[in-house]
């Protein structure tokens, strides 16, 4: 709750929160690692467009509010945002090790905290990758491709960008890593979106698929009221002239609850 009302609070504990997860012999590193990269985003609710999903702003702030707005306790959210990635960054070679973690929770969540870090030697983007070359987990390969599209998006790199395109053209690669690779590409691009692009989406988007891609933060953040955050991506960048369902904005809007099975073997209300 304080890492989206009240990030200036949140920020100090990033550092903390991230030696908790790296300490193997803690009970609750994971949890602690699941909260490390939310004061460092923009946490909308239901955010799902091509130019929001992925999207970094400066690391200075010359306007007090440069599109973040105001916390609670009226500090300027884009000054708390840039801190706690400025922490996260002074932390990678503590989570870097975290992409190798037995935990596939673990994995995951190290490379959404990754994402948020300033690389602008590409270092975590190329840890990344190098994990994905041997990851053989579909939604933790999901996870590092989207990983690699948010570091691109705020690091520019053409290679990477043609990488990821290749990612979902291939048919050989896991049906959910082409659906992150898509979307991935869609964020990091102005080109319309192509045919066999459209096509590759609507075959592999299906509804189980879409409840087990929510566990995926970026996924998990999209998603909104009885709409998982894979179809809100499909509909906002494929069919933005679709509505938003009705209730959808309303953060306090009732949801559908299910259960999701943790990777460490408990279980989730969602």
């Amino acid at each position: 709750m304080c890492a989206n009302d009240m990030r200036a609070a949140a920020v100090l504990a990033v550092p903390f929160l991230i030696r908790i997860a790296a300490d193997t012999r803690h009970p609750h590193r994971a949890d602690a690692l699941a909260e490390v990269s939310c004061p460092a985003r923009a946490r909308y609710f239901g955010v799902a467009s091509r130019d929001e999903l992925l999207l970094h702003r400066a690391e200075t702030f010359d306007d007090l509010y440069d599109g973040y707005g105001v916390e609670v306790s009226g500090y300027p959210a884009g000054w708390s945002i840039a801190a706690a990635r400025g922490a996260i960054t002074a932390d990678t070679a503590l989570l870097r090790p975290l992409l190798d973690d037995p935990d596939p929770a673990v994995r995951i969540r190290a490379a959404y905290a990754l994402a948020t870090a300033t690389d602008p030697d590409h270092a975590v983007r190329a840890a990344v990758r190098a994990r994905l070359v041997v990851e053989q987990d579909p939604i933790v390969r999901a996870a590092l491709v989207l990983a690699t599209a948010e570091a691109t998006r705020a690091h520019p790199h053409p290679p990477t960008t043609e990488w990821i395109r290749e990612r979902w053209r291939q048919r050989t690669q896991a049906p959910e890593v082409r659906l992150a690779a898509a979307i991935g590409w869609l964020c990091l691009t102005e080109e319309t979106a192509p045919d066999d692009l459209r096509a590759a989406v609507d075959d592999l988007a299906t509804d189980e698929r879409a409840h087990a891609m929510d566990a995926l933060p970026w996924m998990a953040a999209a998603s909104g009221s009885d709409e998982t955050g894979l179809r809100h991506c499909v509909r906002k960048m494929l069919h933005p002239e679709q509505p938003d369902q009705v209730g959808y904005d309303d953060p306090w809007a009732p949801r559908t609850e299910r259960v999701v099975c943790e990777p460490s073997g408990g279980s989730v209300i969602a």
